[in-house]
This record gives structure tokens, C-alpha cells and sequence, in this order.
């Protein structure tokens, strides 16, 4: 297929986006990434850093001279109106499951004229999935509590909660996954987390660092199973927020990493 009638001057202002053309021997078309881009690495050293996440330098991505520019959810809204209002071509996906990760890419794909590649990629990220998948199958479930913020206290992202079920755990919480705005993912009563008794902790506060001692110290949360065990943890925001293939491998994996520790000290504990 001739692709120069796709797409040749990209900007993406998510990671996800940028991961996924690399992967599909892409990249070439990237003129300009987000400064929060991490993956992978070497993209930081070839691309422009033009947006972050809810701001971007319209005048340098317009002086990139995009042909099209790729942005992710509600929180881009008005950088994408006000590109679109320069003339530039905007897509901006909104997708916040499993599902929706393998829709994104398959996407992507159509847009610059890969669609088998593009379905080709989708399918061994699923064909790593089943493998993750059929290894959980077996072994008890822990309860595992997420939090993406700690002031307030946020959780439910829909990717994650389906990537803690894929992994072998249960989400604390996963009536949150049926909500797309993080305001109505807001834990009101912190209270609410001592009493589904997570088994395990996992956070990822969004770019900042996580704290294990300061949620160990929260009032009352030494009653918690995942306290009391040592079992909080962090998984790195690159591998787990960004709803594209660092979610779907190397976040998944570090959660079925936490999941196989806490199993094992079962099964020691039972010794």
C-alpha cells in the first residue's frame, strides 16, 4: 500500500500514541512528542518536546507544520480546538479499557496506512495477555487496592482495574472503573479502603513519587492486611497511566510480579 497519502508530520501529545508508532516502525513520522514521553527512551532524544499534558506550545507545534496531531481525552479538549481553529487535523482518542487500548492502536494503524501491521501488534499484545492470564489462573486472589492520587484519594482507572483481574487479583474497588473523570473516582471516606481490606497496595501517583511510610501512616490503616504485611507498593506511572502498550506489558507484568510475591508469602506463611 502507498502510504504518502497518510499522514507524514505527526505530533502526539501522549506517550501512548508515540510508543505505539515506534513499535510499528513509525517513528520517522514523529515531529513532536510530549515532555512526559519516557517510552521508548530514545524518543525523548530524537523528537521536540511540544505539549505536556493539559498545555502544549501551539506555536511550535504549528511551526512543525503537522499534518495530523494525536491527543488523548476531555483534559485535551482545548489545545485540540484551538489547533483545530489554526486548520491543523486533530484526532484525540478517549479510550479507557483493555478494549479500548487495542482499538487505539488498530486506529492509529488506519491513520497512517498500517492496518496490518497495526492488527498484527494488537494481536501479540493480546497473545501476551492470554499468557499473563492463563498463569494467574490458578492460586488464591488477593484484594488489591490502586490509587493513581493521594490528595485526594483517587482509584478505579478501568485499564488498571482489568489489568488487576487479568493479573490474578480482585480490585478494592471496582464499581470506580465504570467512571471516566477522575473527580468522581474520588475515595470521599478513606475509611471506605481499611474496610475492603486490601491484601495489596499498589500506587502511582500520577508523576509524583509514591510514598509506602505516608500510606502506612494514614489513621486506622494499620489495620490493613496489605499494611500490616509490608505489602505497598509502586508501580512507575510510564508502565501503568498511560492507557497504550507500556499498560499492557510491563505494567501487567509488575502488577502479576506483586500478585506472585504476595501468593508465595501465603503459601510460606502457611508452611
Amino acid at each position: 500500500m502507498n502510504t504518502d497519502a497518510y499522514a507524514q508530520r505527526i505530533v502526539c501529545m501522549t506517550e501512548e500514541t508515540t510508543e505505539t508508532l515506534y513499535a510499528l516502525g513509525e517513528e520517522a513520522r514523529i515531529v513532536g512528542i510530549s515532555g512526559f514521553t519516557v517510552r521508548p527512551p530514545r524518543a525523548r532524544k530524537e523528537k521536540p518536546k511540544v505539549s505536556a499534558f493539559t498545555s502544549a506550545k501551539i506555536d511550535r507545534i504549528l511551526a512543525l507544520e503537522p499534518d495530523l496531531v494525536l491527543g488523548f481525552s476531555d483534559l485535551q479538549a482545548d489545545i485540540a480546538a484551538e489547533l483545530i481553529r489554526a486548520g491543523v487535523a486533530v484526532h484525540v482518542f478517549n479510550h479507557r479499557s483493555v478494549a479500548g487500548i487495542f482499538g487505539m492502536i488498530r486506529t492509529l494503524g488506519g491513520l497512517i496506512g498500517q492496518q496490518d501491521r497495526a492488527a498484527a501488534y494488537a494481536r501479540e499484545l493480546a497473545d501476551g495477555l492470554d499468557a499473563v492470564r492463563e498463569s494467574a489462573a490458578t492460586g488464591r486472589r488477593p484484594r488489591v487496592y490502586f490509587e493513581e492520587w493521594d490528595e485526594p484519594q483517587i482509584s478505579g482507572i478501568r485499564w488498571v482495574s482489568e489489568l488487576i483481574e487479568i493479573a490474578g487479583g480482585d480490585d478494592c474497588f471496582p464499581e470506580l472503573a465504570r467512571e471516566s473523570l477522575a473527580k468522581k473516582r474520588i475515595i470521599a471516606d478513606p475509611e471506605e479502603v481499611v474496610r475492603r481490606a486490601p491484601d495489596i497496595i499498589i500506587g502511582s501517583w500520577c508523576g509524583k513519587k509514591f510514598r509506602p511510610e505516608r500510606v502506612a501512616s494514614r489513621p486506622g490503616w494499620n489495620a490493613v492486611p496489605a499494611v500490616a504485611t509490608g505489602n505497598v507498593l509502586e508501580v512507575k506511572s510510564p508502565l501503568i497511566l498511560q492507557p497504550g502498550p507500556a499498560a499492557l506489558t510491563d505494567g501487567v507484568a509488575a502488577l502479576r510480579a506483586a500478585i506472585v510475591d504476595w501468593q508465595q508469602q501465603q503459601v510460606a506463611g502457611a508452611s
